[in-house]
């Protein structure tokens, strides 16, 4: 469906309050900063920011919805043959290879999670979007398979690549804050994607498998 001009208005003045608040919060720290600042800064009034943000995290964290079905997104797309670990994997991999911004490989994500590790409430917002996105990958997990109510299999699996999703997240965010270059830290990322495939066991590996064409 096109997109009309006020649901095109009302995109780019959300973007508008993002760009602005993540430049304070990255310049000053984000508990430095108030909303009325953030409004000031963008020649809005502070009601408006939070018509579009009802909290202040949101202004820094306002992908979380796109996080949240990441995982799932790509367990309902698996191909033909692809088992839902496969399907995660691979697309991982081809973010990780492409050197991707989906995956914090880009020059400036280090400022945006040294702002994450100094605000507390961004940290606990982060770990909601995180348990959000799990339970989300349960159900697509459960949906996907057709299990049985009772069987845990689904929330066992989806656990197990949370676990993978997290922990690449965990190693690209503390590379780049060290300072390395996108590029070099793309390559070990590939490393700990295999290495981490072959901690899963076969039934995670071949859980879901999508019937060959």
């Amino acid at each position: 469906m096109t997109e009309g001009l006020r649901e095109r208005k009302k995109r780019r003045t959300r973007q508008h309050l993002s760009d602005v608040a993540t430049g304070l919060f990255v310049e000053r720290g984000f508990d430095a900063v108030t909303i009325a600042e953030i409004a000031q800064a963008a020649d809005v009034s502070v009601n408006t920011v939070y018509n579009y943000f009802p909290a202040k995290e949101d202004l820094f964290l306002d992908r979380g919805s796109g996080i949240v079905d990441r995982l799932s997104r790509y367990v309902r797309g698996r191909e033909a043959g692809e088992s839902a670990a496969d399907a995660v994997l691979r697309e991982l991999r081809i973010q990780v290879e492409g050197v991707s911004p989906t995956v914090g490989l880009m020059e400036g994500y280090a400022a945006f999670m040294r702002v994450i590790e100094g605000a507390d409430g961004l940290k606990a917002r982060l770990w909601h979007i995180q348990q959000e996105a799990q339970l989300h990958l349960e159900a697509t997990m459960r949906a996907e398979s057709g299990a049985d109510p009772d069987d845990l299999a689904p929330d066992l699996v989806a656990g197990q690549l949370s676990w993978v999703h997290s922990t690449l997240m965990a190693y690209i965010g503390g590379e780049m804050v060290a300072g390395r270059k996108p590029d070099e830290v793309s390559r070990d990322a590939l490393a700990l994607l295999d290495g981490m495939e072959d901690l899963l066991g076969e039934k995670v590996l071949n859980y879901a498998r999508r019937a060959a064409a």
